[in-house]
């Protein structure tokens, strides 16, 4: 009798993790509907969010109902439904909003490429290139909707720790600082405006920098950044402090290396790149390995590249003309460090 409690709460684990993929499509559906920024207006009828989101009413109370056991919504009055605390970040205009990653995490594209995993387990090949026929980023650049939720995705990821990042390093003594694979140059203007003086250069594709120009006009610091669209693996814009967040994951050494090579020709001699990537711990029993190793499933699914371990890492740099010499805390209560390395 002693084991059945046990027992009891194994198998409800497991249900709700067999069961994560309905979360997530729930999640999606009342975002994708626009729910939860209705919902935050408090005690709002079923019929009248029905009638709102063009929903059918009987349906979307019964997705109400799912959002209250998931804990994101709560019933009021019967039949009148508000946003919880937890919610709150499902709302486009949350400073933490995830809309974007659940639109992105559930659209029907990406949702088929998941449903492969077992296919690149099998085979060692990347999930999205065997459903899609191309890669992600070619298939983003020929489908600007989705391209345009996979950049808000991105940005939204970068904003939550972009302000931890001129805490963990100092970048006073810094002329130009350039990010590599910026996108729409959140990380970028969070250390420009917290370091004045400096300069700046955005450096990513076309798609990836599509809204960078608003967004550095907003935060006013138009005249201290450029903005270049190019290839990464090509060339790279001089400068002494180099950023690449979220970017060597996606790639295989091979690729990897070409693109650190090409910074260490651009950057200046006394110069630093900045590596902004989880590290993947010897030890997996800690919230941040647990990070680690779902975006390193992830990336075998998306991209076919990996999270990395700190030997990894250092082999990478050297491979380039690198030498690794500080690693930061984690940023922002996230899995992601900052990678501090000199050219050699």
């Amino acid at each position: 009798m002693s084991d059945r409690p046990r027992g009891l709460a194994g198998y409800a684990n497991l249900s709700r993790m067999a069961f994560g993929y309905a979360s997530s499509q729930i999640l999606y559906a009342a975002v994708r509907l626009g729910v939860p920024e209705l919902l935050a207006q408090g005690d709002v009828p079923v019929t009248r969010l029905a009638e709102t989101t063009g929903s059918d009413p009987h349906a979307l109370g019964r997705l109400l109902r799912a959002l209250v056991v998931l804990g994101v919504a709560e019933e009021g009055e019967p039949g009148c439904f508000t946003l919880t605390e937890q919610g709150q970040p499902l709302r486009a205009d949350h400073p933490w909003s995830m809309r974007s990653s659940l639109l992105l995490l559930g659209d029907p594209d990406t949702w088929r490429a998941w449903g492969a995993l077992t296919h690149s387990v099998r085979t060692g090949e990347v999930a999205w290139d065997h459903v899609h026929g191309r890669p992600l980023f070619d298939h983003l650049a020929r489908h600007p909707e989705l391209s345009a939720v996979f950049n808000t995705a991105m940005r939204e990821g970068t904003e939550r720790i972009a302000p931890a990042l001129p805490r963990a390093y100092d970048f006073s003594g810094a002329h130009t600082v350039v990010d590599v694979g910026g996108g729409n140059g959140s990380l970028l203007a969070a250390v420009l405006a917290a370091t004045p003086g400096i300069k700046g250069i955005l450096f990513d594709t076309a798609e990836g920098i599509a809204g960078a120009a608003e967004e550095l006009r907003r935060a006013g610091l138009s005249d201290r950044c450029s903005i270049e669209a190019g290839d990464f693996f090509e060339a790279v814009p001089e400068g002494d402090v180099m950023l690449v967040k979220g970017v060597l994951h996606d790639w295989d050494d091979r690729r990897c290396i070409a693109l650190l090579r090409g910074c260490r020709r651009s950057i200046a001699a006394d110069g630093r790149l900045l590596v902004l990537e989880p590290v993947m711990p010897s030890g997996l029993g800690t919230p941040e390995a647990a990070g680690a190793v779902m975006s390193d499933i992830a990336m075998l699914v998306y991209t076919g590249g990996r999270e990395r371990g700190m030997t990894e890492f250092r082999d990478l740099f050297a491979a380039a003309g690198f030498e690794l010499a500080e690693v930061t805390p984690p940023l922002g209560g996230s899995e992601i460090r900052v990678l501090v390395s000199k050219p050699v």
